[in-house]
């Protein structure tokens, strides 16, 4: 053990005893040696420092008794803990705890280099531990969970993608390690709740990580200090469908179960993925009861932690409205808060920005986990990746001074795109029309953006003469007929002008594994923190998505209630798009394609084939500008 253990006890605040101990003498009493004695935190820099050791951390491993019973098999589930703490805690050390709830720690693994949980000697406890979380924190006096979410590795029940027993796996094992619920080890025999436990949980993951950690947050359970939810879905229904459009194959919430459910257990949880089918509604891509149970936007108001979320501008797995719509209503109710966007898609911040990433999420835990007045809260709340590794930072999001601001159709040249711009058309309501086509894919429908063509709209504004940055949701606002009762409806913005762009496009989303590592942390016979280092994937274009948005006509007013609609009758149909955060640099246009169908974003087309009207007259696009007309004026819109 390393002498630095012992060293005196830190405050709250993480000042040394030094002014107390002094204090203590001059008044003459005798206690100073008994609180030297105990170990405490070092703080240097306004960071926790790696005083404890790694290779002899205590490794435990228990089984906490869950409320439900998710393969209806008459007992109620176990939810397997995986725990390692510095063993300065069996002499007085209290520490809080970092953990990573996840279902995938027996089958798709963890990280870039898709790590798995090992216990290589067979002894019942974790040798080898993926990701770098135990690695660098335990030495800095944290402890680090490891949790199987219901029905995966050694976890008993059947996972439910996003259902009740899914959301509160991590709950139970917080409210055991504040003394609220019971446990048991290998044998059977109860574990009581941990007397090292400082009673501050962090949750932090990637993905159904991340999603975990936001279904646990909106539980409001007491001890769930903070979340740090990495790309993760706050809102099931918009994961597999959009505005009443299915967006990924029919029954995905059973396969998903499936996949992580690990291969000698599938049959025994057939039964239950049956009843997730029979629920899921593809059949109309409308919301429901079911979705409301995987729904956390509506219970953000619940979140008594605070929240650091982080997303890629451009995930089309995890699309951007999951961090915006969770983190609009954080806002709303002033929940302490941090974001970080970056120009990839489903990426983790250790694979596109390892050095600030690892340094932020350390400050992050010691001020909500230890106390630690670092500052972190007074720094910018958003930090956003404007080109390939340059961020810059903003007081909130959307960023401060975002307006939405009206683009209006303007006449089309013979054959060539409608115009966009601030002022109204001029003559007499134009009405534009095209027919969907169920076949047509994105590469097409963005293809040679000069021409209108036959199945879409195209506009584009003129070269902007002045940088125009969106911060926000942008909204395609279609006064518009069918002459079907119904159609989708799909549009896709576009930034058209070359730059150097992320090519998030590309395998790797944005970025490439190298056959260099680095350390993050310390290691042992069995585990080591070295990872592969990662490099981004650039690309120089001219052309870019920035966002896109698909909708089913039918679900114009309500997602729970579908009505037809009467051919030829006129519609105001509000099509949000992805959220934004891009700047259109001078000399770019802003390109906007209407379509029907978007095959590529939806799973099954719409197959009505319907003639779309659109009355240009009275339709507009809505951008959130950063200044907004003004800020358009000056870009010459």
């Amino acid at each position: 053990m390393k002498s630095l253990l012992l060293a005196p006890r830190r405050t709250a605040f993480g000042v040394g005893l030094l002014a107390a101990v002094s204090l203590l003498a001059a008044q003459g009493q005798a206690a100073t040696a008994v609180a030297d004695s105990r170990p405490g935190i070092v703080v240097r820099n306004g960071v926790t420092q790696p005083v404890f050791g790694y290779a002899d951390a205590i490794r435990e491993h228990v089984w906490v008794d869950a409320p439900f019973d998710s393969d209806h098999d008459g007992e109620n589930d176990r939810i397997s803990v995986d725990i390692m703490r510095p063993r300065a805690t069996e002499h007085g050390l209290k520490a809080p705890v970092i953990m990573d709830a996840s279902p995938y720690y027996s089958t798709l693994g963890r990280g870039n280099e898709s790590e798995l949980k090992q216990d290589t000697d067979g002894d019942g406890l974790l040798d080898k531990w993926p990701l770098f979380y135990d690695n660098y924190f335990v030495p800095r006096g944290y402890a680090v969970v490891l949790l199987d979410m219901v029905g995966t590795n050694n976890s008993t029940g059947c996972p439910t993608t996003n259902g009740t027993p899914d959301n509160l796996s991590a709950k139970v094992a917080i409210d055991w390690l504040n003394g609220r619920g019971t446990a048991r080890d290998a044998d059977g025999t109860v574990v009581s709740a941990p007397n090292w436990h400082n009673g501050k949980t962090g949750m932090i993951g990637k993905s159904y990580d991340g999603n975990l950690a936001l279904a646990t947050a909106v539980t409001g359970v007491e001890g769930l200090s903070t979340i740090v939810d990495i790309a993760g879905p706050s809102n099931y229904y918009d994961y597999t469908r959009k505005n009443g459009v299915v967006t990924r194959s029919n029954h995905y919430v059973a396969s998903l179960a499936n996949t992580v459910t690990d291969p000698d257990r599938r049959a025994h949880c057939a039964p239950v993925r049956e009843e997730i089918s029979a629920a899921d509604g593809d059949a109309t891509g409308d919301y429901s009861d079911f979705w409301a149970e995987r729904d956390y936007v509506k219970d953000a108001a619940n979140v008594r932690a605070s929240v650091f979320m982080v997303h890629g501008l451009n995930d089309d797995n995890v699309r951007p409205d999951h961090f915006s719509q969770f983190w609009t209503e954080l806002a709303r109710h002033d929940v302490p808060r941090k974001l970080l966007l970056s120009q990839e898609g489903h990426v983790d911040p250790f694979d596109f920005r390892r050095t600030a990433w690892v340094d932020t999420l350390h400050r992050w835990f010691d001020n909500w986990l230890q106390d630690v007045p670092n500052g972190i809260m007074k720094e910018p709340r958003v930090d956003i990746e404007r080109a390939p590794d340059v961020f810059t930072s903003y007081r909130d999001w959307p960023v401060p001074g975002a307006k939405e601001t009206s683009l209006r159709f303007q006449p089309a040249a013979d054959g060539g795109p409608a115009g966009l711009a601030v002022k109204p058309p001029n003559g007499r309501p134009v009405e534009l029309t095209f027919q969907d086509d169920p076949a047509q894919t994105e590469s097409q429908m963005l293809g040679n953006l000069s021409e209108a063509g036959q199945n879409r709209l195209v506009f584009q504004s003129e070269p902007l003469t002045a940088p125009l940055h969106v911060s926000g949701t942008p909204v395609v606002r279609l006064h518009a007929s069918a002459d079907q009762t119904d159609t989708n409806l799909g549009a896709v913005l576009v930034d058209l002008g070359p730059q150097t762009r992320v090519s998030w496009e590309t395998s790797g989303e944005g970025i490439r594994t190298l056959s260099t590592e680095d350390c993050w942390g310390e290691s042992s016979p069995s585990d080591d923190a070295c990872y592969k280092q990662t490099a981004k994937n650039i690309v120089t274009s001219d052309r870019e998505r920035i966002s896109k948005g698909v909708m089913d006509a039918l679900n114009r007013d309500s997602l729970t209630t579908p009505e037809p609609l009467v051919p030829g009758t006129k519609y105001d149909f509000d099509l949000p798009l992805l959220p934004v955060d891009h700047v259109f640099e001078p000399g770019h246009r802003i390109g906007l394609v209407v379509v029907g169908s978007y095959r590529s974003y939806s799973s099954v087309a719409d197959q009505t084939r319907a003639n779309i009207s659109v009355s240009t007259k009275v339709s507009d696009f809505r951008l959130p500008l950063v200044g907004g007309r003004q800020a358009a004026s000056r870009a010459g819109l």
